[in-house]
C-alpha cells in the first residue's frame, strides 16, 4: 500500500512533465492490484464481492433460460461468432510476425553497409535515406496489408481486433528498435543486439526497448494458469454481457421504419452499466491478466503496466496511469520527438490523434464500418478535458474523481449503445445505394421520432385534475 501511496503522491501535474515523466530503469514490481490484493483484506474482499455478483448474474441467466427457453444462454455462441475463421486469423499474424522478424536482418545489413561506407560521407547520407525509406516501407507493408485484407473481406470481431491489435504492437515495438539500435550503427559504440533478444522483446509485456530487463528465476505455471483463467472468464462474461443485456435492446433495430426516441434513450440508460461493467472487466482482461501471464511466461520481472488510475481527478495522470505500456512508448517514440519543434501543446494533441485514430482502425475493422464515436470521445473530448481538469482537479480532487467516473459512466454507455445500433442497422436495414463504410447507416435507418400528439409539459406544474 505504502508504494502505491507514494506514486500516487508524485504524480506529476502536467501530464509529461520536463524531468519527472522519466520511467526509472526497468526494475522488480508487481501490479497495483497484485500488490494491493496481496497487502489489503479489504481489496481481496472486494474482488470476491465482484466475482460473487459475476456469478449470481450468470446463475440468474442460466436458470431463466433454462426454465423458459429449455436451452443456456450464457455467451458462448458469441465466443464461438465473435471469433471465427480462426485459421485466417492466424494466417494473418503469421504475416504480421514474418515482417516483424525480417526487420532484425534488415537492420544487420543496415549496419554492415554503414562499416564499409564510413568514410564516405555522401554513402553515409544516401544510405540514410535508402534506410529511412525501407523502414517506412516495412510499416506501410505491417500495416497496410493487413488492413486490406481485413477491409477485402470481414473478419469476426474478436478475430478481427486480436490481428490488428498485434499489428500496431508489432509496428510500435519495430520503432523502439530502431530508434535505440540504429544509432549504433553510426557510432559503433554499442553492439546491435542478438537476434535471441530481439525475438525476446518482440514477446515481452513492453513495447520500450532495453537490452537488458529485470528476470524473475523461474515460471511459475500455476500463476500462468489463473491468469489465462481469468481472460477466459472475462471474455466470456463479456459475451454474456452482450446477449443478456445489449441484444434485447438493439438486435431489431432497424427492422421496423421507425422507432420511438423512448426506447432509444430508454436502450441507450439501460446500457450505461454493462458497459461501465464491459469496460472494467476489459482493463482487468488485457492490462491485469493477460500481460501478467505473459510476463510470467517471459520471466518479465516489472509489472507495473498501469498505476493507480481509478484515483485519478485530472484527466492527463488518468490517460498515462491507464496503460502505461502504451503511454511510455507515445512520450518517448512521439512526445519527446516533437516537442522541440512543434512545442507540448501540439505535441499533446499529436499524441491524442495518434491514438484515437489507432483506436477508431481496430474498431472500424472489427465491425465492419467507419462510425467515429471513439475517436470523438477520445480524440477530440479527451483534449478538451485536459484543461479543464488540470486546475480544479488538483484544488478539488474528491469532486472531479467522481467527475471522470461519471464520465466514464456516459462513455462507456454511449459506446455501447452507438456502435450496436449502427451494427444492426446495417444487419437489419433493407440495402441502399448510399450504403458506405464511412457513411453511418443508422443516421438514416430506422427513423427516430416522438410519440403522436406528444408535448412537452412543465415539470414543475404541480396542478392535478
Amino acid at each position: 500500500m505504502e508504494r502505491v501511496a507514494r506514486r500516487r503522491n508524485h504524480e506529476n501535474d502536467n501530464g509529461y512533465s520536463k524531468e519527472k515523466d522519466k520511467d526509472p530503469e526497468f526494475v522488480h514490481r508487481e501490479s497495483v492490484l497484485t500488490v494491493l490484493m496481496n497487502e489489503s483484506l479489504h481489496i481481496k474482499a472486494i474482488y470476491h464481492i465482484f466475482v460473487a455478483i459475476l456469478i449470481m448474474l450468470f446463475l440468474d441467466t442460466v436458470i431463466y433460460d433454462i426454465v423458459e427457453r429449455g436451452k443456456l444462454n450464457v455467451g458462448i455462441a458469441s465466443v464461438v461468432y465473435g471469433f471465427g475463421d480462426i485459421k485466417r486469423a492466424f494466417k494473418i499474424w503469421l504475416f504480421e510476425l514474418t515482417v516483424a522478424l525480417i526487420f532484425y536482418p534488415g537492420l544487420r545489413i543496415y549496419a554492415t553497409t554503414r562499416k564499409l561506407v564510413k568514410k564516405s560521407a555522401a554513402s553515409c547520407q544516401l544510405l540514410a535515406v535508402v534506410g529511412v525509406i525501407c523502414l517506412i516501407l516495412l510499416h506501410i507493408c505491417l500495416i497496410g496489408v493487413p488492413c486490406w485484407e481485413l477491409g477485402r473481406k470481414h473478419l469476426a470481431v474478436g478475430s478481427s481486433v486480436a490481428v490488428t491489435c498485434e499489428m500496431f504492437r508489432f509496428a510500435m515495438k519495430i520503432c523502439a528498435v530502431a530508434g535505440d539500435c540504429i544509432p549504433r550503427c553510426h557510432n559503433d559504440q554499442r553492439p546491435l543486439p542478438p537476434f535471441q533478444h530481439y525475438l525476446y522483446f518482440l514477446f515481452a509485456p513492453t513495447l520500450i526497448y532495453r537490452d537488458s530487463y529485470p528476470r524473475t528465476k523461474k515460471i511459475r505455471w500455476g500463476m500462468v494458469l489463473f491468469h489465462f483463467s481469468e481472460v477466459a472468464a472475462v471474455v466470456f462474461y463479456n459475451c454474456f454481457l452482450w446477449e443478456r443485456f445489449i441484444l434485447p435492446y438493439w438486435s431489431d433495430y432497424g427492422k421496423k421504419p421507425e422507432v420511438e426516441a423512448g426506447t432509444v434513450v430508454r436502450g441507450m440508460f439501460a446500457c450505461v452499466l454493462p458497459g461501465l461493467i464491459s469496460f472494467l472487466c476489459g482493463f482487468y482482461c488485457l492490462l491485469h491478466a493477460w500481460l501478467n501471464a505473459f510476463a510470467e511466461i517471459m520471466t518479465f520481472g516489472d509489472r507495473l503496466f498501469y498505476e493507480d488510475w481509478w484515483t485519478k481527478s485530472r484527466y492527463s495522470n488518468y490517460y498515462r496511469a491507464w496503460n502505461r505500456v502504451v503511454s511510455s512508448w507515445l512520450r518517448d517514440y512521439i512526445f519527446r520527438p516533437i516537442t522541440p519543434f512543434a512545442g507540448r501543446p501540439l505535441a499533446y494533441v499529436t499524441v491524442f490523434f495518434v491514438s484515437s485514430v489507432a483506436h477508431e482502425v481496430i474498431l472500424a475493422l472489427g465491425f465492419g464500418f467507419f462510425y467515429p464515436v471513439l475517436l470523438i470521445q477520445f480524440g477530440v473530448m479527451g483534449v478538451m478535458l485536459l484543461p479543464l481538469t488540470a486546475t480544479a482537479g488538483k484544488r478539488f480532487p474528491s469532486i472531479f474523481n467522481m467527475f471522470m467516473w461519471l464520465s466514464f459512466f456516459i462513455g462507456t454507455g454511449m459506446l455501447w449503445s452507438l456502435y450496436p445500433m449502427e451494427y444492426f442497422a446495417r444487419k437489419n436495414c433493407p440495402p441502399s445505394e448510399n450504403d458506405s463504410f464511412f457513411i453511418p447507416k443508422s443516421w438514416s435507418c430506422p427513423k427516430i421520432v416522438l410519440k403522436p400528439n406528444w408535448t412537452f409539459e412543465n415539470p414543475f406544474d404541480l396542478n392535478i385534475e
